[in-house]
């Protein structure tokens, strides 16, 4: 299979977990990449393909400053993910030492995400 279409693949797969974890397909395009948007339940938009989230600011406004809440709410988002990335390998792979690779790997992904939300915490 070729890289382009594996990469097609997993954008199509990233797409529909998105759906199933009750996001919303918009009919917004990143502007990055041209590919569609989604309304994650925390109301924000995210694009499956450059896996980010997207701030929409309309014509003669100004940006909204980039917190720090935002950078954990994107990390945390991109982590999730993640973690639902490495969960599907995990769940197809029989390999052993691929299956350990993949467990230390969600591992840390894991560590990472409760170190995001402690923070958010504070």
């Amino acid at each position: 299979m070729s890289q382009d279409k594996a990469a097609e693949e997993q954008h199509i797969k990233r797409m529909a977990d998105l759906l199933r974890q009750g996001s919303t397909l918009t009919e917004l395009a990143c502007p990055a990449c041209a590919s569609p948007l989604f309304r994650l339940k925390s109301g924000d938009l995210w694009c499956a393909k450059c896996e980010k989230k997207v701030i929409v600011v309309k014509e003669g406004e100004e940006p909204a400053k980039i917190t720090g809440s935002m950078v954990l709410d994107s990390l945390e988002a991109t982590l999730l993910a993640k973690i639902q990335e490495v969960q599907s390998k995990m769940q197809h792979e029989e390999n052993m030492e691929e299956l350990q690779k993949l467990g230390t790997v969600l591992s840390g992904l894991l560590e990472n995400l409760e170190k995001i939300r402690k923070a958010k915490r504070v």
